[in-house]
């Protein structure tokens, strides 16, 4: 791909599709069916993809031709990363796919995710079938669990030709769709016709080109089950503050929506949005005004804000197995920097800190995110039948679509000057909380 031109949505496939489809549907899918790709950015003037026609992404949907004989067809399902609402329904949905519609009857789940195809670890695969899954989606997690970290990909791939899987669907987030990448080249190099399906999964909803991400709506939801509490916490007492923290590492997305679905917050923090906590439009100034003119306050804080006071004295940056910057607990230090604020003022207050999180990111999903995860198995299924590798199924423009795993990372925010931002502090009322703003 040129460095200078970003966009590239050519799908890699495994070669001419010859065998006629076996699903029953009134109409298929060609590979000319496109959506339009129409972002203008100051350095283009129409975005073109290189051979000059306008850049388009390339619909989901069962094709007429296929390049697998279901008969001869070995799939594989892993999940990866934290755990999100919605994994079940995703599993659910491929198996019941490859099964019922194409009939493929040789499906397996790799454990404890991309550990499980490395050899020293001995985790079994286990047999996939529509009994096994077919009430899977009514509890939370993954039935094949997850792990975190790098594995060497020559040992993964190395394992999908000892075990002769034909078909590798992996559902997992940004790290997990990299690995993804790195799998598909290696098949690639070594001109294997392995294909590989990815099914992007992070609950912070922070994609680039997804329109949605599974398991958002579900927490957005569930986030504002645990604010009505907060708020009835809040009520409760003398100068009550609710405080809450929620998922969102690098961005404000879950608390933003939250917020606008439950209009009882008064203060929301996100990452994509400094503020100050001491001064005259600090936050510690800022809430206590709010208790003295209405005797109670919610606060709605992301996991990934404020991090730049944690670190203020020299506490080492570290990362996680799989990379990823690992956070201090902002929730704790809001709520000790607010009861020593006004404990030094002489104000009572009652403060209640909830932390719902691993709550939230293991109950079911809810009807939306059910649905989401269900045409995302079934379309994950079709790519894959039809020979497509190295790419991963999404929401655009709210068409399914196919986009190469390279073109997808995280990196979504709230825009401080958007809309959605907009709309936040004018639900809130929250005012301008930096000295120079």
């Amino acid at each position: 791909m040129d460095k200078n031109f970003p966009y590239d949505f050519t799908i890699q496939n495994l070669g001419e599709c010859t065998i006629p489809s076996p699903v029953n549907v009134s109409y298929f899918t060609t590979d000319a069916k496109k959506v339009l790709f129409n972002i203008y950015l100051d350095q283009y003037d129409r975005l073109k993809s290189p051979d000059g026609m306008p850049l388009a992404v390339e619909v989901a949907g069962p094709r007429e031709k296929i390049f697998f004989d279901p008969s001869k067809t070995k799939a594989a399902i892993v999940t990866c990363g934290g755990l999100c609402p919605g994994i079940n329904d995703v599993i659910r949905a491929l198996v019941m796919e490859l099964h019922h519609r194409y009939g493929v009857r040789n499906i397996v789940g790799i454990k404890y995710g991309f550990q499980g195809l490395i050899p020293k670890y001995g985790y079994p695969v286990i047999e996939l079938t529509t009994d096994i899954v077919k009430d899977i989606h009514t509890i939370g997690g993954s039935i094949l669990s997850s792990s975190r970290g790098r594995q060497d990909i020559g040992e993964m791939v190395d394992a999908l030709k000892r075990m002769n899987v034909d078909l590798l669907f992996c559902v997992g987030g940004d790290g997990t769709m990299r690995a993804t990448e790195w799998i598909t080249e290696e098949i690639t190099r070594r001109d294997q016709n392995i294909g590989v399906i990815g099914i992007p999964k992070t609950i912070d909803n922070d994609l680039n080109l997804i329109q949605k991400t599974f398991g958002f709506d579900t927490a957005i939801s569930e986030s504002v089950k645990v604010i009505q509490c907060a708020h009835i916490e809040a009520r409760g007492s003398p100068n009550g503050i609710g405080l809450v923290k929620i998922m969102g590492r690098q961005s404000g997305h879950i608390a933003a929506s939250a917020a606008l679905a439950q209009s009882d917050v008064n203060f929301v923090l996100i990452p994509e949005v400094p503020f100050d906590l001491e001064g005259e439009k600090g936050l510690l100034k800022a809430v206590e005004k709010r208790l003295r003119d209405q005797a109670h306050c919610v606060i709605l804080v992301a996991e990934g804000a404020g991090q730049e006071y944690l670190r203020q004295d020299g506490h080492p940056v570290d990362t996680d197995a799989s990379g990823n910057l690992r956070l201090l607990d902002i929730g704790i230090f809001l709520k000790t920097t607010l009861e020593g604020y006004f404990r030094k003022i002489g104000m009572e207050v009652n403060l209640k800190y909830i932390d719902p999180s691993y709550i939230i990111r293991s109950v079911p999903a809810n009807a939306s995110d059910s649905m989401y995860c269900g045409a995302l198995g079934q379309y994950a299924v079709h790519a894959g039948m039809a020979g497509k590798t190295g790419m991963l199924v999404g929401l655009m423009k709210d068409e399914y679509v196919h986009i190469p795993l390279k073109m997808v990372s995280s990196g979504t925010k709230v825009e401080p000057v958007g809309n959605v931002w907009m709309r936040v502090l004018e639900a809130t009322g929250q005012p301008p909380l930096m000295k120079n703003v």
